[in-house]
């Protein structure tokens, strides 16, 4: 079996899904369930005999130690992370505890589970880990797309946080010889969000009749992975992926936030039209830029499908209209989640 940190978070709950959609091969799902973590996202999976979910954190030691020592566990996938810029920057300390000291945590306690395998599952045995584009920094309009040989450059508390957990995984592979994986991936969208990132909020604030908050000018340009292309990435490189190696994962559609969420409010106009006959994009209201914006990332895929494969099955236009239906048909996922903290927090980042 497989076992998958974060597993109850957006792309590890997604990862999750897919993965026993195609694969009778059993996950232990471990994961802290801080404020992103849902367990209505794996709802389906409540009766499933191959998901095992344990309620704990990447730093415990004991737990995850135990679980590998019962487990005849051939991988770790892992996606526990604190990933919300805005919030790494009004308090970065979690992000350093999960996201360094928590790699740190669960790398130590792996290494000695792989080192202690026979010598074929200890020849077969990978750690995948999931990261982000965001540590190579920002671009400028006229740079070629972020390719695996770009130095690392991150701008935020997030960003850094994540550059500082892969480098860790590397100094495993390099220091101890264990048979690492990292991926990491342009902004991902789709199916169980949680709305505190860009198209999920404005989806919920569109139809909530609220201001869709746009940071600056809205010139911010990012690549755009449906989560469902991202997860058969990262199962194509568990399955293929050279020990040691890194690869990039997007999904060949920059586009700048303004256009995002204007393409939302067109797909909302045609599908769900405003009882008084106004246009969603008439709700577009901007607010103060947020310190140290990066203005673009792209990602260089090629290597990925050059060596393995792989490319995306979505392109922008289909995986959006997906994902804003997905929404409008699960209003009680979207009730649980949308709680009194998540209120708050919102009026603090944007405004009531």
């Amino acid at each position: 079996m497989i076992l998958v940190t974060g597993g109850a978070g957006f792309i590890g709950g997604n990862f999750v899904l897919d993965w026993l959609a195609q694969s009778d091969e059993p996950v232990i799902n471990v994961d802290k369930l801080t404020y992103a973590g849902n367990l209505d996202t794996l709802a389906s999976l409540k009766d499933d005999p191959r998901h095992l979910f344990v309620h704990a954190g990447i730093g415990d030691r004991e737990v995850i130690g135990k679980l590998l020592a019962e487990h005849d566990v051939r991988a770790v996938v892992n996606f526990a992370a604190e990933s919300h810029v805005d919030r790494s920057i009004t308090g970065p300390g979690e992000f350093i505890q999960t996201n360094v000291v928590g790699t740190f945590n669960l790398l130590d306690v792996v290494r000695h589970y792989w080192g202690d395998l026979p010598a074929d599952k200890k020849a077969a045995f990978r750690f995948l880990h999931v990261s982000t584009d965001e540590v190579y920094g920002t671009l400028s309009a006229t740079d070629a797309p972020f390719a695996e040989t770009n130095r690392y450059e991150p701008n935020s508390p997030y960003s850094a946080s994540k550059a500082a957990s892969d480098h860790l995984v590397r100094a495993w592979h390099h220091t101890y010889g264990l048979p690492v994986l990292t991926t990491n991936c342009s902004n991902n969208y789709g199916p169980y969000h949680f709305p505190e990132k860009l198209i999920p909020l404005v989806i919920l604030n569109a139809l909530a009749g609220k201001p869709l908050p746009i940071y600056g000018d809205g010139q911010q340009i990012r690549d755009w992975l449906y989560v469902k292309d991202h997860c058969s990435a990262i199962r194509r490189v568990l399955a293929d992926g050279k020990v040691g190696e890194t690869y990039n994962v997007g999904g060949w559609n920059e586009k700048a936030n303004l256009d995002v969420v204007n393409t939302i409010c067109g797909i909302l106009d045609d599908i769900k039209p405003r009882a008084d006959g106004a246009a969603y994009a008439s709700q577009i209201t901007y607010v103060q830029d947020r310190p140290g914006h990066d203005r673009r990332y792209a990602i260089d895929a090629r290597k990925l499908e050059r060596e393995l494969g792989w490319k995306p099955a979505e392109t922008f236009e289909t995986g959006i209209r997906k994902t804003v239906q997905w929404y409008l048909d699960n209003e009680q996922w979207v009730g649980n989640v949308t709680s009194g903290s998540y209120r708050e927090w919102i009026n603090q980042q944007y405004g009531a």
